[in-house]
């Protein structure tokens, strides 16, 4: 752009402005507000505020920034990321506020609320006792119309309870937000329920939230901190990746692996050990497909995957009692749920695992599978 340009922008900046004061002028505003809503249409950037060329005032108007004394172009499309005014009541009357709404996920209206703070007020002035009793009531009266039912009520402490247990364990702000949007996700599909507590599914969610995003935290740990105990805290963390679509990789990967390590490797045949591991993993896998026994730790129910391809291989190296003692060091576990669970498993193998996977068994052994 040549300088004559800049000298006719300039000029007819400047007509444009002569033209809007006298405007203004010819039609004075009754309101103090609409006056300087009028006048603050143009702003100082806050990158600069002198033109680089001739020193002189840089305003905005209409997106654009430029100089008012020789018209030279700063920005283009300036966007204001700053907070808008707001008019509470009618147009033509009251105060403009700046208004500005805190959204947070951790809130089961995402924080779009009155907050009520019992001992002081907004100036940090203490309440005496009957403006105490005065905004007690009031803040019982706004929380029956903020929750409206009793579902609401453990979902929102539930909520707390995610703030509580990533605060304590240090976890960054964005994994606290993942964890309260995974206790959302698991109340509107059913996980609370039956054995597992909504105190469950709120540690449980931590402890997703803080695997997915890479800032693992020991699951006792987690358990420590949470409400429930650490059996209670794997079932919940197993029932939410099972009943809520969610990418996160189990907390136990290799839940197989670790039952076989506890295990009495004398009593397994050294030659059929992997073949074992392999079919108990796909068993595994079934069990999270299905799911099966999704209110348990994953440890019980790969415990139960073992004791199934022990029996699906026809080889009865191992007993009930021999593997539920040797996981429950681990995770506690009785004979009951490896029973039950395997029965189980074996029974959905034998449905569906001829068009599958038809070469995990020997071909001598899969007739009897069948």
């Amino acid at each position: 752009m040549s300088t004559e340009s800049f000298v006719q922008f300039g000029e007819s900046a400047e007509q444009q402005s002569n033209h809007d004061q006298a405007s203004s002028q010819a039609q004075p505003s009754t309101n103090a507000h609409e006056a300087t809503e009028t006048k603050t249409g143009e702003r100082e950037p806050a990158s600069q505020s002198t033109c680089v060329e001739c020193e002189g005032r840089i305003i905005t108007a209409e997106q654009t920034s430029y100089c008012e004394e020789c018209g030279l172009v700063v920005t283009a499309d300036h966007i204001d990321h700053s907070p808008t005014r707001r008019r509470h009541g009618p147009r033509g009357g009251g105060p403009a506020e700046w208004g500005c709404e805190s959204v947070t996920q951790l809130r089961i209206d995402k924080g779009l609320h009155t907050t009520f703070f019992l001992t002081s007020d907004g100036y940090g002035n203490a309440l005496s006792s009957a403006q105490q009793d005065k905004y007690d009531r009031l803040k019982q009266r706004h929380k029956r119309f903020q929750v409206e039912s009793k579902r609401a009520i453990r979902l929102n402490e539930a909520l707390r309870d995610v703030q509580m247990i990533g605060g304590n364990l240090g976890l960054p702000s964005h994994v606290v937000v993942d964890a309260g949007r995974l206790v959302k996700r698991a109340g509107e599909a059913g996980v609370p329920g039956a054995w597992t507590s909504w105190e469950g599914v709120a540690a449980g969610a931590v402890l997703l939230a803080a695997t997915d995003a890479g800032v693992d935290r020991p699951s006792r740990e987690v358990a420590c901190y949470g409400k429930v105990s650490h059996v209670r805290l794997c079932a919940a963390a197993r029932k939410i990746r099972c009943y809520v679509s969610i990418d996160i990789p189990p907390i136990q990967e290799d839940a197989v692996a670790t039952v076989l390590e506890t295990l009495d490797k004398s009593a397994i045949n050294s030659g059929a050990y992997l073949r074992l591991r392999d079919v108990a993993q796909h068993l595994l896998e079934l069990a999270d497909e299905e799911p099966i026994g999704a209110g348990t730790p994953r440890l019980t129910v790969a415990a139960a995957a073992v004791y199934a391809a022990d029996r699906l291989l026809g080889s009865e190296w191992l007993t009930m009692q021999q593997v539920a003692d040797a996981i429950s060091v681990i995770v506690e576990t009785s004979k009951d749920k490896i029973n039950r669970y395997s029965a189980t498993l074996r029974t959905e193998y034998a449905e569906r695992e001829e068009a599958a996977t038809p070469s995990v068994l020997p071909d001598r052994e899969r007739g009897a599978v069948q």
